[in-house]
């Protein structure tokens, strides 16, 4: 019986270590667009933390200082099962929502590309092209910006072309200065048609700023340092979209001549280290991001 005990105990102190370091990883992953909440509930988040180090320190105290009998031993283990189930059900709720809320932006997203023949598909292709560099960055780098909200950045760059008139959108010709000082404007319209999501703060300026250029010849005319970094990563991943994509008044360019091209840029348009990170990427795995939708 006392090594029934002994084993049950063992057990369920280390599934409270595991419990402990799963909750630590996912507050560390509640901090994106879409799970990130206000004060107060970070507040509850870490008194769950603290409650499940004193269950854990209790767990130990009783285990090692006191006499367990095997009702003790089967109600730290249970609870232990327990709060393990409750998480797994957290987790995979979480999952759930965020797959579900990336599936509808990816609808809306491509309701508005729709309305030019020319950006059919291409924030899907953003994203992936960002989502494949993301994965090549140094590790610094990736921790500087967490992944989900860099994913909804790169798709949602172009919302503010909802804002921008049909007729300058699918022009044929070439647009006038004053229809292109209209069109320079999409990203500060994007801005604030998500302005009202609070959770979205943080990617704000990633979506404003994305069409900005090391020398400052951008929209807005910041300088290389003032640029924020998911921004330069978008503009990569929009910049190989645009010179790949099959428009209108172009044909499409080859991975080959798109390389040159951004290599051309490299330092003045775009960011020279992730221009280098992306013309490392395996052309085959550029290939695989181009939607179902999109004609290369």
């Amino acid at each position: 019986m006392t090594t029934l005990i002994d084993i049950m105990i063992l057990i369920g102190a280390a599934l409270m270590v595991a419990n402990i370091l799963r909750y630590a990883n996912f507050l560390r992953s509640t901090k994106d667009v879409l799970s990130s909440g206000d004060a107060l509930d970070r507040v509850w988040e870490y008194i769950a933390f603290i409650l499940l180090c004193f269950f854990l320190i209790g767990y130990l105290l009783v285990a090692f200082l006191g006499t367990p009998d095997l009702m003790i031993a089967g109600i730290l283990f249970g609870g232990s099962i327990f709060v393990a189930i409750v998480l797994t059900l957290i987790f995979r709720l979480m999952k759930t929502v965020k797959e579900n809320s990336l599936n509808v932006a990816e609808t809306l997203i491509g309701v508005i590309d729709a309305r030019d023949p020319n950006l059919k598909g291409h924030s899907q292709y953003v994203r992936n092209v960002a989502m494949l560099l993301y994965e090549y960055l140094p590790a610094e780098q990736r921790r500087s910006m967490n992944r989900i909200s860099l994913e909804f950045a790169a798709l949602m760059h172009d919302v503010g072309k909802l804002g921008i008139p049909e007729q300058i959108l699918n022009k044929p010709a070439k647009l006038t200065e004053e229809e292109w000082e209209v069109m320079h404007d999409h990203p500060n319209i994007g801005v604030n048609i998500l302005q009202p999501l609070n959770s979205f703060q943080e990617i704000l300026p990633w979506i404003k700023y994305h069409h900005e250029q090391l020398d400052g010849s951008g929209y807005y005319h910041l300088n290389a340092e003032e640029i924020p970094y998911a921004s330069k990563v978008i503009a990569v991943a929009d910049t190989y979209s645009a010179i790949t994509m099959r428009r209108s008044y172009k044909p499409p360019r080859s991975y080959e001549e798109a390389i040159r091209i951004m290599r051309e840029v490299a330092g003045k348009q775009l960011d020279a280290e992730l221009v280098e990170i992306f013309c490392r990427i395996p052309k085959e795995k550029l290939v695989n991001c181009v939607p179902k939708n999109v004609e290369v």
